[in-house]
């Protein structure tokens, strides 16, 4: 797998699984932001080892392009278009993924947004839009996921968040954003355990991602000096999350 971009010169394509072929043969994951990104090769290892992965975001044609090149390496994909945001949808789409394939077994929530803007410039409807994202979204996600299918047959959710110990600067929003989360999955580790379903958070540190196209150019600079702080020197793939 290779990406393309205008950040192709942060990009790092080589990509090695770790993980042996059929793994999750048999098994149903819903992949949020599956159209690009974390989320893209996300489900590109899920259905390289045997599952069928749900791909589910906002733009149908990201999806579908997504789902051709699974298909083209030998796996299986399904999408269905859904703002994570509107609680009405979220019911409706995890209902067509049990009508669709029966079973859930896994959800990554991956699905996120942000922008770049000191916290005194954040109006309260950018506030709101990126808590609703990355927050409201993937406690909506799970919540249905555990329960239409997880409360009684179990399973497990993997929310990703982001390296927001020590603060987010410029990205405040973000940052209260994922801190929420990580508390949402302490909880809902803690109360969906006896139905057998796990929770965990992944939290990657500086991604060079399809995502950093979304900056302005003024950001340039920042992000070509984030990968000194880091101790190998460069930004992670999203293969090496």
């Amino acid at each position: 797998m290779t990406k393309t971009s205008t950040t192709a010169a942060l990009h790092t394509p080589q990509y090695r699984s770790v993980f042996a072929l059929g793994l999750f043969d048999g098994q149903v994951v819903i992949v949020t932001g599956g159209g690009s990104g974390i989320g893209r090769c996300t489900a590109h290892e899920l259905a390289r080892l045997g599952a069928q992965a749900v791909l589910v975001g906002r733009k149908p044609e990201k999806l579908q392009a997504v789902a051709d090149e699974i298909a083209a390496d030998g796996g299986a994909a399904s999408w269905h278009a859904c703002d994570i945001r509107s609680e009405d949808a979220v019911v409706v789409l995890v209902q067509q993924v049990l009508a669709a394939h029966g079973r859930i077994d896994g959800l990554v929530n991956n699905a996120g947004g942000q922008f770049m803007s000191p916290l005194e410039s954040i109006s309260a409807k950018g506030w709101e839009a990126v808590l609703h994202t990355n927050l409201t979204g993937g406690f909506l996600m799970a919540r249905e996921c555990y329960r239409q299918w997880m409360a009684a047959q179990g399973g497990a959710i993997v929310n990703i968040v982001a390296d927001m110990w020590g603060s987010m600067p410029d990205m405040g929003h973000s940052g209260a954003a994922r801190a929420g989360m990580v508390s949402f999955t302490e909880t809902a580790a803690l109360e969906w355990a006896c139905s057998g379903v796990r929770v965990n958070a992944v939290a990657p540190g500086y991604i060079a991602s399809s995502g950093m196209d979304n900056y302005p150019p003024a950001a340039a600079h920042t992000l070509r000096a984030m990968p000194q702080t880091v101790p190998l020197g460069r930004f992670g793939n999203e293969a090496e999350v």
